[in-house]
């Protein structure tokens, strides 16, 4: 009887060792997930910051900082660039070039809520060295036109080239809008002019880009 009640008292505590050392694991497992968790909750809280605040962290050395300036801003860089390059594969990669020059040069930045225009600035001086080493501009490069305008290609490059005969501010304007899908208030952030300028460069560009499509066979409707 006595050998009995042994066993049934070290399967017991054979039974509680198991089960602690379980619970011993998930927590272990919770406790390394503690540094993720916070380092997602930081990111949160730092996309929430308002863009003088991030500038001034960054230029003290703070680079999460610096990294949601680059999440803010990276999509639109890549669409200026494109405006200017026609190709979005170099477009990233002047956007890369853009945010080493910023980091580089972010303590010169006196104006911190014009981190936006800033960038942008930089982004243009990039695309035009480029533009200035290649052989050939993006707008060359293009394919040559389908004749057939029922093709749906032949309308796609008529619409290309339509854009890419605006001037470059112009030009901008229609990629971070109809490429990007930027709101006209983030293409005012970026570009730094009002919306009302955004809106009223807008309905000029697409005006000139209505008659060039006209000029080439495009009727009312197609338009």
């Amino acid at each position: 009887m006595v050998r009995g009640k042994k066993q049934q008292y070290f399967k017991k505590l054979d039974f509680l060792r198991t089960f602690h050392g379980r619970n011993y694991t998930i927590l272990t497992k919770a406790d390394q997930l503690k540094p993720q968790i916070s380092r997602l909750k930081m990111k949160t809280e730092l996309n929430r910051q308002p863009e003088e605040l991030l500038v001034e962290f960054a230029q003290n050395g703070h680079l999460e900082s610096f990294g949601a300036l680059y999440q803010r801003y990276y999509s639109s860089m890549v669409a200026l660039a494109y405006s200017v390059l026609g190709n979005r594969d170099f477009a990233e990669d002047a956007a890369q070039e853009v945010f080493a020059v910023a980091c580089r040069d972010l303590i010169c930045l006196k104006h911190r809520d014009r981190f936006g225009a800033w960038v942008a600035g930089i982004c243009r001086n990039i695309t035009r060295q480029m533009i200035r080493q290649a052989t050939k501009t993006a707008v060359s490069n293009l394919p040559p036109l389908v004749q057939s305008q029922d093709n749906p290609e032949h309308r796609l490059d008529v619409v290309c080239r339509a854009v890419w005969q605006l001037r470059p501010a112009e030009r901008e304007l229609i990629v971070l809008r109809y490429y990007d899908g930027f709101s006209q208030a983030q293409i005012s952030k970026v570009l730094d002019i009002s919306p009302q300028a955004v809106n009223g460069r807008l309905i000029r560009a697409k005006r000139k880009i209505a008659k060039y499509l006209k000029r080439n066979g495009f009727t009312g409707e197609e338009l």
